[in-house]
């Protein structure tokens, strides 16, 4: 979440940046700084009459060996006064804080200056195009059908188990599943980034850290008996690593990586945009996180993007990057990329990964900081990305590279799948 020196200092600037993303925060900035006016003022008395109890206390020792015992007991009867007031005092001062919390969370982070105001999708930026261009054999099918044709996952099998969105892999299906995950992994860790094998269920506070919760508690599923959540990505317990700790500045950047199915509700998706593996409930997910200093932040973002393209040429896939709008945007990004990836047989774009620098918003939530050679302590910026998601690149690997008489394989996981064709 945005700090509140941020508002103080910067309002103006605060409100022009969100209002790239169609949001108006004055009245609610304005009503934040009104309730810190009240803290602190609220603060200040209560110091001063902290200062006072302390201060009168001190003499009754002195009126007492004086002999003032009447003196003494005057002011034993201030002190108690005070400190009569003192708990309400401080119940206002937390009162004031939890509003003051409660406000911030509700107020997205402030886009960066490349991010350019729109609504929509439709308005997202094309930065740049890559990979093969795909001829289909006549008769191409879509991947539900050629899912079907080879017996590689079977959604009715699921729904009946589970339900909608709950797929079975199944042979083939299954090797390529676990080849696509180690493939990722592998080049993760060629590119520096430590794996992790987290839990895959998280706590409220670590919901909070990341900004999944109060923003998107309605996308997560909720273990009410103990009250925890199935995770919606890796990202959240692999940034919540880092949740209170105070790092020294040689530590930064901090590179991590982990393997985790995912769960989503996705409640009201239906249609033909989400049939077969275009948006499932539960999916497996490769993601890398960095934890980095802020002057470093966005080369770092540069280097995930481009590591990202390497995994989409490698898979032979053609895709796109698009810079998301402000209105487009997740609520706690501040710049994202995301990356679709041609679907030839169902002729349009299918999104298979969005890398987004944070900045301060989530270390803020989370209270990860470093010590800088300042001797100061300062917010780390954090940053992740899916590399890669494997629904939607399944779909595109079966579509794209289907033939009259098969799947080919892209070359570069014939290593992992122990097999160049699916027929």
């Amino acid at each position: 979440m945005l700090t509140l020196s941020t508002l103080r200092n910067h309002k103006e600037r605060v409100i022009h940046a969100l209002a790239k993303r169609n949001f108006d925060a004055s009245e609610a900035i304005d009503r934040i700084l009104e309730l810190d006016a009240q803290r602190r003022s609220t603060q200040a008395e209560l110091d001063d009459m902290l200062a006072q109890s302390n201060a009168l206390s001190k003499q009754i020792g002195g009126l007492m060996r004086e002999g003032k015992k009447e003196e003494a007991e005057g002011i034993k009867a201030q002190t108690a006064e005070l400190k009569q007031q003192i708990p309400g005092l401080k119940d206002q001062m937390n009162t004031l804080e939890n509003s003051i919390q409660a406000a911030l969370c509700h107020i997205p982070n402030t886009p960066c200056s490349l991010v350019a105001a729109g609504r929509t999708a439709e308005d997202n930026e094309v930065v740049s195009e890559g990979g093969p261009t795909q001829d289909l054999p006549m008769g191409a099918m879509p991947h539900w059908d050629i899912t079907e044709k080879y017996n590689l996952i079977d959604f009715d099998l699921g729904a009946k188990v589970t339900g909608a969105g709950f797929p079975f892999y199944r042979g083939k299906g299954a090797k390529l599943q676990r080849a696509l995950i180690q493939f990722f992994l592998d080049r993760a860790d060629a590119a520096g980034y430590e794996e992790f094998i987290p839990p895959h269920v998280i706590n409220p506070e670590s919901g909070f850290g990341t900004g999944q919760l109060p923003d998107k508690e309605g996308q997560m599923y909720h273990i009410t008996a103990d009250d925890l959540y199935l995770i919606p990505t890796a990202e959240v317990p692999l940034t919540n690593i880092y949740r209170d700790v105070l790092l020294q500045e040689s530590d930064l950047p901090r590179k991590l990586c982990g393997y985790t199915p995912c769960f989503r509700r996705e409640a009201g998706s239906y249609g033909k945009d989400v049939r077969g593996l275009n948006r499932l409930h539960q999916f497996d997910k490769v993601e890398i996180v960095q934890i980095s200093h802020p002057d470093q932040s966005y080369d770092t973002l540069d280097a995930m993007v481009e590591h990202v393209r390497s995994l989409l040429e490698a898979l032979e896939l053609p895709y796109r990057v698009l810079r998301l709008c402000g209105g487009d945007m997740g609520f706690t990004s501040a710049l994202t990329y995301d990356f679709e990836v041609w679907s030839a047989a169902q002729e349009r774009w299918l999104e298979v990964s969005s890398v987004s620098n944070f900045e301060t918003y989530q270390a803020n939530r989370l209270k990860c900081r470093y010590k800088g050679k300042d001797g100061k302590t300062h917010l780390v910026h954090t940053l992740n990305g899916s590399a890669l998601a494997l629904p939607r690149i399944v779909a595109a690997l079966l579509e794209n590279h289907q033939t009259e008489d098969g799947i080919l394989i892209p070359a570069a996981l014939h290593p992992y799948c122990g097999f160049t064709k699916i027929d």
